[in-house]
C-alpha cells in the first residue's frame, strides 16, 4: 500500500496531523479562462501519457444548478490544469482529447453529470471512493484515503466554498489543484490492494456500472424531502408545504440561487404548522423575517393563500407514493411471512460482507433485496433468483457472492425479527 519513500500511515487523528502536508509538485499554474489558453491545455493533454485524475467543483449549497465551476486535472506528462468552463460553455475539446484514457475520479457519481453537462464524458473510470469501500476502508473521503494509502495529509478548509465565485482565490486553487495531484499514484496503490485481494474484477464490474447507469430519474414528490416535515401533522398543512417550496423552486431555478438561501425550510414548515390566515400574520412568524423571506413576501402570502383554499380532493396523500415495497417496520404486521424473509436475507448478505470486508450495502443494494423479499418469484430457485438479481442490476460478482444465500432465505421458515 506504501512505497518505501512514502510514510507509514497511521488511523489516529493525532498521527494523521504530524503527517507531512500535501503541496503542489509543479506549483499552481493559471486559471485556463481564454481560447488560446484551452488549446494549449487541449494538446497539452492529448500529449500526455497514462491515466487522467480528474475532479470538478459545484457551488452546491450556493446555486440551484449542479454545473461544474471548475475542473481540474492531472497526467503524466502533461502536468495539471485548472480549467474554469464558465467562460467556454463546452469543453468537448478536451474531453475528446482524452476520452481514450482512463478518467480517476473520486465519487464519480457525483461528477459525471457536470462533466457531461461541459462535454466531457469518459469511457473508462476508476472511483477511488469506490474501490476504497470495496477494500474496506472505514474512511473514503480523499483526505482520508490518502492519508492512509499515500501518507500525505491534505487541506480540508475550502471543501463548501462558493465555486461561482470570480475571480477564484489563490488558496482555493491551490485547494482544488490538491485534489487532483495524488490521484494517479492513489489509484496505483489501490489497484495493487484490490488485486491482492482478489477484488480487482469486482471493482472492473464497479466501474463499468458506473458509466451504464442511466440517468437519475426526478423523485416523486421532491417537496416531501423538506427538512422537518415530521411535524406537518394533516394534508391541509402538507398542502401548504407543497406550495411554498413549489413557489421557491421557480424562483430559485430562475436565479440559478440555492433554494434553502431564498427561504429556509424551517420558515416552510412553521407556515405549514401555522396555518396563517392572512399576509400580516406569515410575515410575522419568527422564520419570515430574514431579508431573503421578505423579498418575496407576496409569492409566499400567495402560495400559502393557494393551499388553504383548495378543495379536500386536491390536497396531499398524508404518505408519499412508493413504488416498491413498503417501509420494512410495517412487514411484521402485514405481511409476516415477508418479514421472516427479509429478516433471513438481510442477515445472510450481512454476514457475507463482513467476511469480505465490504459495506453491505456495496455487495447488494438494500432495495433489491426488499424487492426480492416482498415479492419473491413464484417458483424460487437458483436460477430464478440469479435472474431477478441481474434484473435488478446486480453486478456477476454480486450475483456469485449471494444468488444461493437468498435463494435459501426466500425458502426460510424462520421467524421473523423486528425489522427497522
Amino acid at each position: 500500500m506504501t512505497s518505501a519513500n512514502t510514510p507509514q500511515p497511521s488511523t489516529s487523528e493525532d498521527a494523521t496531523a504530524n503527517l507531512p502536508l500535501l503541496e503542489l509538485r509543479d506549483g499552481l499554474s493559471d486559471v485556463v479562462d481564454d481560447e488560446p489558453a484551452l488549446t494549449e491545455t487541449v494538446e497539452a493533454f492529448r500529449a500526455g501519457t497514462g491515466p487522467v485524475a480528474v475532479d470538478a467543483e459545484r457551488a452546491s449549497g450556493y446555486r440551484y444548478s449542479h454545473r461544474a465551476y471548475l475542473v481540474q486535472l492531472r497526467r503524466e506528462g502533461s502536468g495539471s490544469a485548472l480549467v474554469d468552463p464558465i467562460p467556454f460553455g463546452d469543453l468537448s475539446a478536451l474531453g475528446d482529447a482524452i476520452v481514450d484514457a482512463e478518467w480517476i475520479i473520486h465519487a464519480a457519481n457525483q461528477d459525471l453529470a457536470c462533466l457531461a453537462e461541459v462535454g466531457m464524458v469518459p469511457r473508462q473510470v476508476f472511483d477511488t471512493e469506490l474501490a476504497g469501500r470495496l477494500l474496506g476502508y472505514p474512511k473514503v473521503g480523499l483526505a482520508s484515503l490518502v492519508s492512509e494509502v499515500l501518507g500525505y495529509r491534505m487541506r480540508k478548509e475550502h471543501s463548501a466554498a462558493d465555486w461561482s465565485t470570480r475571480p477564484l482565490p489563490a488558496p482555493w486553487l491551490v485547494y482544488a489543484a490538491l485534489d487532483v495531484e495524488m490521484l494517479i499514484e492513489l489509484r496505483n496503490a489501490i489497484e495493487q490492494e484490490l488485486r491482492r485481494e482478489g477484488k480487482w474484477e469486482w471493482a472492473e464490474q464497479e466501474f463499468a456500472a458506473i458509466l451504464d447507469a442511466p440517468p437519475r430519474e426526478p423523485k416523486p414528490d421532491p417537496w416531501r424531502r423538506t427538512s422537518g416535515m415530521h411535524r406537518v401533522r394533516n394534508r391541509r398543512s402538507l398542502a401548504v408545504v407543497r406550495a411554498l417550496w413549489e413557489a421557491r423552486d421557480q424562483i430559485a431555478e430562475s436565479a440559478d440561487i440555492s433554494p434553502g438561501r431564498i427561504l429556509p425550510d424551517a420558515a416552510i414548515v412553521e407556515a405549514a404548522s401555522a396555518m396563517p390566515t392572512d399576509r400580516d400574520t406569515l410575515q410575522k412568524l419568527t422564520a419570515f423575517k430574514g431579508r431573503g423571506a421578505h423579498r418575496h413576501m407576496r409569492t409566499w402570502w400567495e402560495a400559502v393563500d393557494h393551499a388553504r383554499r383548495l378543495p379536500d380532493s386536491e390536497l396531499p396523500k398524508q404518505g408519499p407514493r412508493y413504488d416498491g415495497p413498503p417501509p420494512a417496520r410495517a412487514w411484521a404486521d402485514r405481511d409476516p411471512d415477508a418479514a421472516a424473509r427479509l429478516s433471513a436475507a438481510r442477515t445472510a448478505v450481512a454476514e457475507i460482507a463482513e467476511a469480505h470486508r465490504l459495506p453491505t450495502e456495496n455487495l447488494l443494494a438494500p432495495d433489491t433485496i426488499r424487492r426480492l423479499a416482498w415479492s419473491p418469484p413464484k417458483d424460487v430457485s437458483l436460477d430464478v433468483v440469479t435472474t431477478f438479481l441481474r434484473d435488478h442490476h446486480a453486478r456477476p460478482w454480486q450475483i456469485g457472492l449471494t444468488a444461493e444465500v437468498l435463494t435459501d432465505a426466500m425458502t426460510s421458515e424462520a421467524p421473523a425479527k423486528p425489522l427497522d
